[in-house]
């Protein structure tokens, strides 16, 4: 009872400062033995306001739940090869005559057919419009009768390392349908390295959450307490040593391309004309006849221009070691992909190379498409 007095006398006094206040309240095990339900807290921020609290019941977060479940799906994709692979997924909009699903491009990379299951149980083949392998998303059509609900889509500007997000998906197999799980942004701009393929690496600025992510999560929902989409799962770091570290591609990231994706055009990006190697890889450098300066530490290493391309025109040799890109610094192979596709071709951008001991800085305009 002390502990309430002092609670409301701290409450009221804030009342009086009219200024901006917090204040946290645990209720006593009398307190929930009289009112038969337990409040885990009640929380209230306000500025320049008499009103505004939010309390968080004993159900946690199932009204979260609520707004999004049902536009989670389930996607079952049956190989050309004749074997079966699954995962997760979203419908984000609504024509008259379809259903929009978003998912991850590898959920759906080399599929002969592709099977929805929605919440109702009912099931649906589904058609692949398009997708990219580099931000790992991909766009699923389905008939619109089918279409329970539409998630919401949120945004991560305002997003905080330590607020609540929850993952709803399909992780192993069907038998764990839409599996809900709860946790906290652990992290924020997370570089993360992935392998495209068996000759690209790929550099994606992710969302780190310690919320459980398995095989078959890829492409479910990440939502805010809001309920609103703020990221696609993706990934999950797995180490012997390491355990609760999942991360989910950015919501702005994967809706950034996804007219496109929509209409099945594949999405240009920018070529330096160019092959290189990271200079830790001193193998290739010594096979390719190229020694450098002891100072070099890091960077990419060109072992080869192509003709007519732009770094051709621009006087860039073989042996020339690209160090930054528009002033950021180019520490692997990569990271140099991450930093050019984030411009589109007409762009222009500096890149810093040096030669032997000296430090260049050319200037470029991206013309040239990659395949």
């Amino acid at each position: 009872m002390k502990n309430k007095i002092l609670t409301i006398i701290a409450v009221a006094l804030a009342f009086l400062a009219g200024g901006e206040f917090t204040y946290i309240w645990f209720n006593s095990d009398d307190e929930v033995a009289q009112n038969g339900s337990e409040k885990s807290m009640v929380y209230n921020s306000c500025s320049n306001c008499m009103t505004g609290t939010m309390v968080v019941e004993n159900g946690g977060i199932r009204e979260t739940v609520k707004k999004s479940y049902d536009s989670v799906v389930m996607i079952k994709n049956t190989l050309k090869n004749g074997s079966a692979a699954s995962g997760s997924g979203f419908v984000y909009k609504v024509d008259d005559d379809y259903g929009y699903i978003m998912t991850n491009q590898h959920v759906v990379d080399g599929a002969a057919k592709i099977t929805v299951k929605f919440a109702s149980d009912e099931e649906v083949e589904g058609t692949v419009l398009g997708g990219d392998k580099y931000i790992d998303i991909a766009v699923v059509r389905v008939p619109v009768k089918y279409v329970i609900s539409i998630a919401k889509i949120g945004s991560t500007e305002d997003l905080q390392i330590g607020e609540t997000v929850v993952a709803i998906g399909t992780p192993v197999g069907e038998e764990y349908y839409n599996t809900v799980t709860g946790g906290y942004i652990s992290g924020l701009n997370r570089k993360v390295t992935v392998s495209v393929d068996s000759q690209n690496d790929w550099v994606q600025d992710v969302l780190q959450i310690d919320a459980s992510i398995n095989p078959g999560n890829s492409g479910g929902v990440l939502l805010n307490v809001n309920g609103e989409v703020i990221g696609v799962t993706s990934l999950k770091l797995v180490n012997d040593s390491i355990e609760g570290m999942g991360f989910a591609i950015k919501i702005e990231d994967a809706m950034k391309h996804i007219d496109s994706m929509e209409k099945g055009k594949k999405i240009e990006r920018p070529l330096l004309g160019i092959t290189n190697i990271n200079v830790t890889e001193t193998a290739y450098l010594k096979r390719y006849g190229i020694t450098l300066d002891d100072s070099i530490e890091e960077g990419i290493v060109v072992l080869e221009v192509e003709k007519d391309s732009i770094c051709d025109e621009a006087g860039i040799k073989k042996g020339d070691v690209i160090v930054k890109l528009d002033g950021d610094k180019v520490t692997n192979t990569a990271y140099l992909k991450y930093l050019l596709y984030q411009h589109n071709i007409g762009d222009t951008i500096k890149l810093t190379y040096i030669r032997g001991t000296q430090e260049k800085v050319v200037q470029l305009t991206l013309s040239q498409a990659a395949d």
